[in-house]
Order: C-alpha cells, then structure tokens, then sequence
C-alpha cells in the first residue's frame, strides 16, 4: 500500500502523527491552558514512600513551604516512577484536613481524649519504660542466666524502612525485650 500499509492506518499511528484530523476536535481552551501541578513549585525533594517495606522513590514537590504535589520518582531504581495507589495518595499523610498534629491521651478509665503537650507524654513513656522493665526484669530463669524482660516488646510496622527497623531492634534489645517483630517481611 503506498500509503505505508495496514500499520499506517491504525487510528493511534494516525494520531501520533497528527495526520487523523480529529485531534483538535477534542481539545478545547480549557484543555490548552491544564499546567503540570509541579510546574510552579518551589522545590523538589527526593524521598521514600511511607506505606511499605519495597520503598518506592517519590519526589515530593513543595509550594509556599507546603507540599504541593508528590509522584513517583523515575529515577528509583526500585520503582522507575510508579506508585501503587497508596503511594499516590500519600500527599494527604501531610495535607488532609482530618490528619491528627497534636498528641492526645485518654487516661485510665476515661472516655474522653485530651490534648497533651509533647514533652510531657515523652516524659510519661519514659516513665513507664523505665518502671516495666524493672518491675518485670528477670536475671535467671530456670537455673539459666538471661537478663531479659518480657514485660516489653516491640511489632515495627510496614512503613518503617529498614535504619528506622534496625534502630527499633537495637533499642528493644538494650531494654532486655526479646519478644520484637515485624509485620513488613518483603
């Protein structure tokens, strides 16, 4: 066929080619004037999805000193720029209107949450580190030397990545904890 055969005539061919004349029947001025979300940010940041152990790369765009936009990072040799539905809706772990900023305790037997300042509540979780591990130190067990305590145990989570889990691991271990594990096992 002269006029590069079967191929040639494939509507998409046709329309990468421009050659299909209904490609500008669809656009329309609103279409023309769409701009790259990340077109106008500030900067760009390279880091990591949250949401699981594969670690998938995200460049997260930022706009006024607030993130505007995150995508997958093309460059991550371990994602080449995807995100699975989690990960592209990751922007909202830092923008949602519904996200919880301030720490909020519910004392023994209450039923009402209260808001508490940081310092305070860090300073309660180290009390009670601190009391459970002497409360429930065992020196021997059965005969045996084994300087542990079962009072504490550690799970990680999928959204730790693998200095944060190791970290995790070190600081159970130093406490005496040996019942740790973790759900993310990819």
């Amino acid at each position: 066929m002269a006029d590069g055969g079967l191929f040639a005539r494939w509507p998409v061919i046709r329309q990468l080619r421009g050659q299909d004349g209904r490609g500008q029947a669809a656009r329309s001025a609103r279409t023309d004037a769409l701009r790259p979300r990340v077109e106008e940010a500030d900067s760009v940041a390279r880091s990591v999805c949250p949401y699981c152990a594969v670690g998938c790369g995200q460049l997260v765009y930022v706009k006024d000193g607030k993130v505007s936009q995150i995508e997958g990072d093309p460059d991550s040799p371990i994602s080449r720029g995807r995100l699975c539905p989690k990960g592209s809706a990751s922007k909202q772990l830092v923008t949602h209107a519904g996200r919880q900023t301030t720490v909020l305790y519910r004392r023994p037997y209450g039923t009402e949450w209260e808001p508490l300042d940081l310092g305070t509540a860090m300073e309660m979780i180290a009390d009670r580190v601190t009391r459970t591990r002497r409360d429930t130190w065992q020196q021997e067990h059965e005969g045996k030397v084994v300087r542990r305590t079962l009072g504490i145990a550690g799970l990680g989570g999928a959204t730790l990545d693998n200095e944060e889990n190791y970290l995790m691991k070190k600081l159970y271990t130093a406490l005496g904890a040996i019942q740790v594990e973790n759900q993310a096992r990819i």
